[in-house]
């Protein structure tokens, strides 16, 4: 027998006003045809703040408002990459955000795809020379996750006197993305080159046993400000619990992040447009929050939660949403709370929809800080469908005409629905941890190597990061 639907009527107001409006569609070009990349410390990421507090007052919230951010931010300069031996040749190249300036001349280390086993038993070969790594996100033999951040760090810590980040996708060129740490600027210099070039340098470096090069990066480290966006749907009384939903606005300078994390932007606002319209009187406040400076680590999310310590015990559920509009199949990926799946799989029955529950959790997306609090966590990822890499994310071909509207509306509709479920739920299974049991989730078995690491790179920093003046 099917299950009985109590929001029925509300959820065909909700999907037949998603999908019979192009609002979002409207609203993904404002943001990336009209304000670019929104990166940090640019006019396009002011003006999009300003355009996201406007819609959501628009749409009805009942409190909107922003907080700040201050950071130490990043200004691309000119970077250049030169072969000195055993041929002259100038490869083009960019330089990775938080990538300081610097000039290295080196032998360069091909480090294939970036396996964290490798960096240890090679580095002899790499101590004061470049390390040269792929984007594949799953190295041979690796079963988890392996982010260009680590690829990176392993590099540092092993030594390394500069890094070159390979994009593994033909020709989509130069792939961006930070290399910084918790906020703080990159130890050595870091760039990206694209597939064809890596594969030259590593058939040179086949048939000539060493590659000489040059490395230059004129990039600018300088202290600015960004904002988080907030809005909510209240419950009317104090101390109500909150269920979040966020994602982050600023994309890569190279492009207008249309995918990666414009999407995922236009279906939260889309939710939030939606709810305020249809949604009950619920005894828990809706919250949607848009964050800034996540692509440099994310400062935005990190921010706010150590602003509101006293709010982490309020919140029932934070759903993360970047990049959901674009995401392969439109799933529900828990991390790690397997006390709510049987909860989402009656929610799934009881909507007719077909998503797969995921049980995951890596530290590159604004799910984690909440996450660290013991805040119940999972986002809208896809788990029935996996890619290598990100594709055209972070690179200039992550443009408007990627996105589709159908997408949009699968992502928007299924954030709205689950988000009304939790907030109406009148018993939740899951309450908030303290930090020894995440920190237990964190050592176990398929976490416990990323967390060496970290912990590793984290003595590092202190030892050896010196305050970076701005320029």
């Amino acid at each position: 027998m099917p299950l009985q639907n109590p929001f029925l009527e509300v959820d065909r107001q909700i999907v037949g006003d998603i999908y019979t409006a192009t609002e979002m569609m409207d609203n993904l070009a404002v943001l990336c045809d009209e304000f670019g990349s929104r990166f940090g410390g640019t006019e396009g990421e002011r003006r999009a703040a300003d355009f996201l507090r406007d819609k959501l007052k628009e749409y009805g919230l009942h409190a909107v408002w922003r907080e700040p951010v201050p950071y130490t931010g990043w200004v691309r300069g000119e970077a250049q990459l030169e072969i000195l031996q055993p041929i002259r040749k100038r490869i083009p190249c960019i330089s990775l955000p938080q990538s300081p300036p610097a000039e290295v001349e080196s032998l360069l280390v091909d480090m294939g795809d970036g396996a964290p086993a490798d960096f240890d038993r090679r580095a002899g070969e790499i101590k004061g020379n470049v390390v040269m790594a792929s984007s594949v996100i799953y190295p041979k033999g690796v079963k988890r996750w392996v982010h260009r951040s680590e690829k990176y760090g392993r590099s540092v810590l092993a030594g390394a006197s500069a890094f070159i980040f390979v994009n593994h996708y033909p020709g989509y060129g130069p792939a961006t993305g930070s290399i910084g740490f918790e906020g703080k600027p990159g130890l050595i210099p870091g760039i990206s080159i694209g597939y064809e070039d890596g594969a030259f340098l590593r058939r040179l470096l086949r048939r000539a046993g060493e590659v000489k090069i040059r490395l230059t990066t004129t990039d600018r480290i300088e202290e600015m400000s960004s904002w988080n966006i907030l809005g909510e749907l209240s419950a009317g009384r104090d101390l109500a619990p909150v269920v979040m939903l966020g994602c982050h606005y600023d994309g890569h300078d190279i492009s207008q992040g249309a995918q990666d994390p414009a999407s995922g932007v236009v279906a939260l606002l889309e939710a939030a447009r939606v709810l305020a319209k249809y949604a009950p009187s619920l005894a828990c406040t809706l919250r949607f929050a848009l964050w800034g400076i996540e692509e440099i680590g994310l400062l935005g999310s990190t921010t706010y939660v150590r602003a509101h310590p006293s709010e982490m015990r309020h919140l029932r559920f934070y759903l993360n949403m970047d990049s959901a509009g674009a995401t392969l199949s439109k799933d529900i990926n828990l991390n790690e709370w397997p006390e709510l799946e049987p909860l989402l799989v009656r929610w799934r029955d009881e909507m007719a929809l077909d998503f797969e529950i995921g049980q995951s959790v890596h530290a590159h997306s604004d799910h984690y800080p909440f996450f660290m609090e013991g805040v119940p966590t999972g986002g809208i990822e896809a788990v029935r469908q996996t890619r290598s890499g990100r594709g055209y994310g972070h690179t200039p071909f992550d443009t408007l005409d990627k996105v589709t509207l159908t997408g949009l509306r699968e992502a928007a509709s299924l954030a709205a629905r689950l988000a009304l479920r939790i907030a109406a739920a009148e018993s939740w299974p899951a309450t908030r941890r303290d930090r020894k049991v995440v920190n237990a989730i964190l050592d176990s078995p398929e976490h416990r190597e990323e967390m060496a690491y970290r912990s590793r790179l984290t003595a590092f920093y202190r030892r050896h990061a010196k305050t970076v003046a701005p320029h």
